[in-house]
């Protein structure tokens, strides 16, 4: 159990770490000659989608961001949090390059193993500074401008929120299997 809503966040930091050391090995099996791994593809795409942004960065944008709104903040934390959004989107935007490039490998198109490797590359470039900047600099900067009751209340919404984001991941996941069911 956090304590404060940037513990949680950290914590999930550390997880996140965890997977995209693993993506690092996999990008490096990969150029060393290895062979395309589509299910371990589709793992970690879920793992980013659902977790690292879905869910981490929903809490960061929808709860954190939001509320810092109607903060006094200073031109650099404006900025900072600007920029940590729009590096969501990159997150977002690499992410969904690492789909395509595998769906064009997986259809035959061997060139597009060069895209994969480049989105693999960026994504596992991106998350640990993004990570730090976060860490080491946004979140014990406006922390500051909250007081107790108000983290203790942020914390609740990060505990409702992560409950949510079970319940809509498997609505989806069985929305999609009827999908494919339905096709047959």
């Amino acid at each position: 159990m956090c304590l404060k809503p940037r513990g949680c966040l950290m914590i999930e930091h550390r997880l996140i770490e965890r997977a995209i050391e693993i993506l690092a090995v996999e990008r490096d099996r990969l150029k060393a000659g290895g062979t395309l791994d589509p299910v371990f593809i589709d793992k970690m795409v879920d793992f980013i989608r659902t977790y690292a942004d879905r869910t981490h960065h929903g809490k960061e944008e929808d709860i954190l961001f939001e509320s810092l709104e109607s903060k006094d903040l200073s031109q650099e934390e404006k900025d900072l949090m600007r920029e940590l959004i729009d590096e969501h989107k990159y997150g977002r935007k690499l992410t969904e390059q690492l789909v395509r490039s595998k769906e064009a490998v997986l259809e035959g198109d061997k060139a597009q193993l060069e895209s994969l490797l480049d989105a693999v590359n960026k994504l596992v470039e991106f998350y640990p500074e993004h990570i730090r900047k976060e860490d080491e600099r946004f979140f014990p900067d406006t922390e500051r401008h909250y007081d107790k009751e108000e983290l203790d209340a942020m914390l609740r919404e990060f505990y409702d929120f992560d409950m949510q984001m079970i319940h809509e991941k498997y609505r989806k996941t069985v929305e999609s299997i009827e999908e494919e069911k339905e096709s047959v």
